[in-house]
């Protein structure tokens, strides 16, 4: 009679790793164990941690796109107009910032049509500058000048010459706007410091675009106008020199330079300006000081750079003592 050894019962862990997996392809069992494969037990490590998780391979439809896990490109400009509007100002207050300032300013084309009417410039000339030219600074530049018994071409100089930084405005705002080509020439004619004070103080395209046109045409329309007014009430006014109207020029003039006055370098371009002016006044033909004083900027210029250069060598000079000193 053969005897069969007595065999001990496997552990849950033996079992474990000798029975093998069922397949799903067993119909009729539900229930865990029956129709699921089992789920391998993490690997635990020697302090008695287990390791991550390893997922295998994602199911059909979840795996990300290329384009997802690419990296964006840091060197890229970014766009002003694909930017998240976090920042951006509603059309209803940009429009109202230009209003003001179109409005502010283009009542003053009352004094320079005053002023125009006392240089002795005819209706026609008057509202022509205002149309042609618009640019107040040069207009009044220009007018009084010419109300001081200036050459008309040293005064077309000086004007020419006070409204260059209208161009480099325009550098500026072409890539700012970025308006069609058919637009950017009528645009241009509205390229004064206002329209780009309102355009660059905007956050985003959109909002430069709205407060440049809005502020281009408000000012547009009322410069004229108030142009056409000043010229009017001179002359029934009369004499305007009577009435102390010949220093509204001077004086409207003054009000636009002053808010550019806001740093050490624009000051100190406008002291010697004026120190210049007045010095070569009793000297030079009228309208000729006016292009003296331009000389204040590149004189200013060239000290700043000069003192700029001189900064840089003593800096470069100290730091060669202190390694030498090593």
């Amino acid at each position: 009679m053969r005897t069969e050894p007595i065999r001990p019962e496997p552990t849950h862990d033996e079992t474990l790793s000798t029975e093998p997996l069922r397949s799903e392809a067993e119909p009729g069992r539900a229930g865990p164990g029956h129709g699921e494969p089992r789920r391998a037990e993490p690997a635990r490590g020697g302090s008695g941690h287990r390791g991550p998780h390893r997922a295998g391979p994602r199911p059909a439809g979840t795996d990300r796109p290329e384009a997802e896990d690419a990296e964006p490109d840091r060197d890229a400009e970014p766009d002003r107009d694909a930017e998240p509007d976090r920042d951006a100002k509603p059309d209803r207050a940009v429009v109202r910032d230009a209003l003001g300032v179109g409005v502010a300013v283009g009542l003053s084309g009352f004094a320079f049509g005053v002023t125009s009417a006392g240089a002795g410039l005819d209706l026609l000339q008057t509202c022509a500058l205002s149309l042609l030219v618009f640019t107040g600074a040069s207009q009044f530049a220009l007018v009084g000048a010419l109300a001081a018994g200036g050459n008309p071409f040293t005064a077309a100089a000086g004007a020419f010459f006070l409204g260059t930084r209208n161009a480099f405005y325009g550098l500026r705002l072409s890539q700012l706007l970025a308006l069609p080509r058919s637009v950017r020439p009528f645009a241009a004619h509205w390229v004064i410091d206002e329209t780009a004070a309102v355009a660059l103080a905007q956050p985003g395209r959109r909002a430069a675009r709205i407060g440049f046109t809005v502020t281009g045409l408000t000012l547009y329309v009322l410069w004229n106008l108030t142009t056409l007014l000043g010229v009017l009430g001179a002359e029934a006014i009369g004499d305007t020199e009577a009435w102390g109207l010949d220093a509204a020029g001077p004086a409207v003039f003054l009000a636009l330079l002053a808010p550019m006055l806001r740093g050490t370098t624009e000051r100190a371009v406008a002291a010697i300006a004026v120190v210049l002016g007045l010095g070569f006044l009793p000297v030079l033909p009228a309208g000729v000081p006016v292009l003296a004083a331009a000389l204040a900027a590149p004189l200013v210029l060239w000290f700043r750079g000069r003192g700029a250069g001189h900064a840089q060598e003593d800096g470069t000079g100290r730091r060669e003592e202190k390694g030498t000193d090593r």
